[in-house]
Protein backbone atom coordinates (compact mmCIF):
# COMPACT_ATOMS: atom_id res chain seq x y z
CA UNK A 1 0.00 0.00 0.00
CA UNK A 2 1.13 3.73 -1.12
CA UNK A 3 -0.09 6.81 -0.41
CA UNK A 4 0.99 9.63 -2.75
CA UNK A 5 -0.24 12.67 -4.25
CA UNK A 6 -3.15 12.19 -6.89
CA UNK A 7 -3.20 13.06 -10.44
CA UNK A 8 -5.84 14.33 -12.72
CA UNK A 9 -6.11 11.02 -14.28
CA UNK A 10 -7.01 9.34 -10.94
CA UNK A 11 -10.25 11.57 -10.90
CA UNK A 12 -11.78 8.67 -12.43
CA UNK A 13 -10.81 6.21 -9.82
CA UNK A 14 -11.50 8.30 -6.74
CA UNK A 15 -15.06 9.08 -8.20
CA UNK A 16 -16.63 5.69 -7.38
CA UNK A 17 -15.91 6.03 -3.88
CA UNK A 18 -17.14 9.51 -3.86
CA UNK A 19 -20.35 9.44 -4.90
CA UNK A 20 -20.86 5.98 -2.70
CA UNK A 21 -19.94 7.70 0.43
CA UNK A 22 -22.04 11.49 -0.57
CA UNK A 23 -24.57 9.61 -2.13
CA UNK A 24 -25.23 8.13 1.07
CA UNK A 25 -25.66 10.91 3.02
CA UNK A 26 -24.65 9.59 6.43
CA UNK A 27 -20.79 11.39 7.30
CA UNK A 28 -19.96 14.41 5.05
CA UNK A 29 -21.90 17.54 4.19
CA UNK A 30 -22.03 17.13 0.66
CA UNK A 31 -25.27 17.21 -1.29
CA UNK A 32 -26.26 13.23 -2.13
CA UNK A 33 -26.85 14.51 -5.78
CA UNK A 34 -23.56 16.26 -5.90
CA UNK A 35 -22.57 15.22 -9.74
CA UNK A 36 -19.56 14.30 -11.60
CA UNK A 37 -18.26 17.46 -11.85
CA UNK A 38 -18.85 19.29 -8.93
CA UNK A 39 -16.72 16.60 -6.62
CA UNK A 40 -13.94 16.82 -9.04
CA UNK A 41 -13.85 20.62 -8.45
CA UNK A 42 -14.29 20.08 -4.54
CA UNK A 43 -12.39 17.08 -4.40
CA UNK A 44 -9.29 17.81 -7.02
CA UNK A 45 -9.72 21.38 -8.03
CA UNK A 46 -10.17 23.33 -4.89
CA UNK A 47 -7.84 21.87 -2.00
CA UNK A 48 -4.03 22.52 -2.06
CA UNK A 49 -3.19 19.03 -2.30
CA UNK A 50 -5.23 15.37 -2.87
CA UNK A 51 -3.55 12.05 -2.39
CA UNK A 52 -4.60 8.34 -2.96
CA UNK A 53 -3.86 4.90 -1.33
CA UNK A 54 -3.09 2.78 -3.86
CA UNK A 55 -3.07 -1.45 -3.60
CA UNK A 56 -1.51 -3.48 -6.45
CA UNK A 57 -2.63 -0.54 -8.84
CA UNK A 58 -6.01 -0.08 -7.18
CA UNK A 59 -7.22 3.33 -5.98
CA UNK A 60 -8.64 2.45 -2.15
CA UNK A 61 -9.33 5.48 -0.58
CA UNK A 62 -8.14 9.31 -1.10
CA UNK A 63 -8.17 12.12 0.97
CA UNK A 64 -7.59 15.85 0.62
CA UNK A 65 -5.88 18.83 2.43
CA UNK A 66 -6.53 22.86 1.93
CA UNK A 67 -6.22 25.68 4.18
CA UNK A 68 -8.96 25.97 6.38
CA UNK A 69 -9.04 30.44 6.49
CA UNK A 70 -6.93 32.41 4.89
CA UNK A 71 -5.40 35.23 6.64
CA UNK A 72 -4.60 35.11 10.37
CA UNK A 73 -6.07 31.42 10.03
CA UNK A 74 -3.98 30.48 7.17
CA UNK A 75 -1.75 27.87 10.11
CA UNK A 76 -4.51 25.48 10.14
CA UNK A 77 -5.48 23.44 7.79
CA UNK A 78 -8.51 21.01 6.88
CA UNK A 79 -8.16 17.49 5.76
CA UNK A 80 -11.22 15.48 4.53
CA UNK A 81 -10.78 11.53 3.97
CA UNK A 82 -12.54 8.38 2.04
CA UNK A 83 -12.12 4.84 1.68
CA UNK A 84 -13.48 2.32 -0.68
CA UNK A 85 -16.55 0.02 1.30
CA UNK A 86 -14.04 -2.85 -0.02
CA UNK A 87 -11.23 -1.58 1.72
CA UNK A 88 -12.87 -0.26 5.10
CA UNK A 89 -11.60 -1.73 7.92
CA UNK A 90 -8.32 -2.39 7.29
CA UNK A 91 -6.38 1.02 8.45
CA UNK A 92 -6.28 2.99 5.43
CA UNK A 93 -8.18 5.89 6.98
CA UNK A 94 -5.80 5.78 9.91
CA UNK A 95 -2.47 5.85 7.67
CA UNK A 96 -4.67 8.31 5.35
CA UNK A 97 -4.51 10.67 9.03
CA UNK A 98 -1.35 10.18 10.14
CA UNK A 99 0.11 10.75 6.37
CA UNK A 100 -1.89 14.20 6.12
CA UNK A 101 -0.24 15.28 9.89
CA UNK A 102 2.63 14.65 8.56
CA UNK A 103 2.32 16.30 5.58
CA UNK A 104 0.64 19.13 6.71
CA UNK A 105 3.54 19.88 8.92
CA UNK A 106 5.75 19.91 5.71
CA UNK A 107 3.21 22.29 4.01
CA UNK A 108 4.13 24.55 6.73
CA UNK A 109 0.34 24.12 8.81
CA UNK A 110 0.42 23.94 12.63
CA UNK A 111 -2.50 22.52 13.26
CA UNK A 112 -5.39 20.87 11.93
CA UNK A 113 -9.02 21.40 12.27
CA UNK A 114 -12.05 18.75 11.27
CA UNK A 115 -15.39 21.45 10.56
CA UNK A 116 -17.95 19.46 10.61
CA UNK A 117 -17.62 15.62 11.66
CA UNK A 118 -21.47 14.28 12.02
CA UNK A 119 -21.65 13.16 15.75
CA UNK A 120 -22.87 9.73 14.35
CA UNK A 121 -20.43 8.74 12.81
CA UNK A 122 -18.84 6.85 15.25
CA UNK A 123 -15.85 5.52 13.66
CA UNK A 124 -14.06 8.77 12.86
CA UNK A 125 -14.79 9.99 16.23
CA UNK A 126 -12.93 7.53 17.74
CA UNK A 127 -10.13 7.44 15.51
CA UNK A 128 -9.87 11.23 15.50
CA UNK A 129 -9.80 10.92 19.24
CA UNK A 130 -7.11 8.13 18.95
CA UNK A 131 -4.91 10.11 16.93
CA UNK A 132 -5.06 13.03 19.55
CA UNK A 133 -7.81 15.30 17.97
CA UNK A 134 -10.11 17.13 20.59
CA UNK A 135 -13.68 17.44 20.56
CA UNK A 136 -13.57 21.51 20.69
CA UNK A 137 -17.01 22.48 19.63
CA UNK A 138 -20.53 21.00 18.92
CA UNK A 139 -22.93 22.16 16.26
CA UNK A 140 -26.54 21.23 18.11
CA UNK A 141 -28.62 19.45 15.23
CA UNK A 142 -26.21 20.59 12.25
CA UNK A 143 -26.21 17.58 10.44
CA UNK A 144 -29.30 15.79 8.75
CA UNK A 145 -28.68 11.99 8.81
CA UNK A 146 -31.00 10.17 6.72
CA UNK A 147 -32.07 7.84 8.85
CA UNK A 148 -31.19 9.66 12.44
CA UNK A 149 -32.72 12.70 11.42
CA UNK A 150 -30.84 15.80 13.29
CA UNK A 151 -27.67 15.06 15.01
CA UNK A 152 -25.15 17.62 16.40
CA UNK A 153 -21.73 18.27 14.20
CA UNK A 154 -18.66 18.05 15.93
CA UNK A 155 -15.59 20.25 15.48
CA UNK A 156 -12.12 18.78 15.99
CA UNK A 157 -8.78 20.11 16.44
CA UNK A 158 -5.29 19.28 16.82
CA UNK A 159 -2.28 21.50 17.16
CA UNK A 160 0.38 19.59 15.25
CA UNK A 161 3.57 21.67 15.67
CA UNK A 162 5.93 19.85 18.57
Amino acid sequence: MIIREASAADFEAIWPIFHAIASAGETYGYRPDTTKEEAQQLWMQYPRKTYVVEADGEILGTYYLKTNHEGPGSHVCNCGYMVSSAARGKGLATSMCEHSQAEALKLGYKAMQFNFVASSNAGAVRLWNKLGFETVGKLPNAFEHPELGFVDALVMYKWLER
